[in-house]
């Protein structure tokens, strides 16, 4: 069955999730943080979830993996920033543990369906 939409894919939905996890985690940080850590953790996670969408519009599979690739940045971005915010106590051992989790498994997914996308072209 061929995937019409981005918003079929698992990998996408998965991406939101993250999206929404973080949100939810950023309201507790301190005012200091609101347009430093705040800002960029959640700029990275929308990342994730957006340009999966936006490598989906794209006509061109060499564009389509660019934008798989620059998702799997944006997940080594985001846990880092978790680990920063670890670090300085703004989130527990728990929750990193469990959205490094989560983004381990977005990573994997995104690597999955970009071999999928490459081994559909040749």
């Amino acid at each position: 069955m061929k995937v019409r939409s981005y918003k079929e894919l698992d990998v996408w939905k998965k991406g939101l999730d993250i999206v929404d996890k973080v949100y939810g985690l950023t309201k507790r940080f301190p005012d200091e943080e609101k347009y430093g850590l705040v800002t960029q953790m959640q700029r990275s996670a929308v990342s994730i979830p957006s340009n999966i969408a936006e490598g989906f519009a794209r006509q061109h599979s060499k564009e389509y993996t660019q934008f798989l690739y620059v998702a799997l940045g944006s997940c080594a971005e985001l846990e880092t920033h978790l680990i920063i915010s670890n670090r300085r106590g703004y989130i527990t051992q728990k929750e990193l543990e469990d959205l490094q989790e989560e983004i381990d498994r977005e990573s994997r997914m995104l690597m999955n369906l970009k071999k999928r996308r490459i081994a559909a072209v040749l």
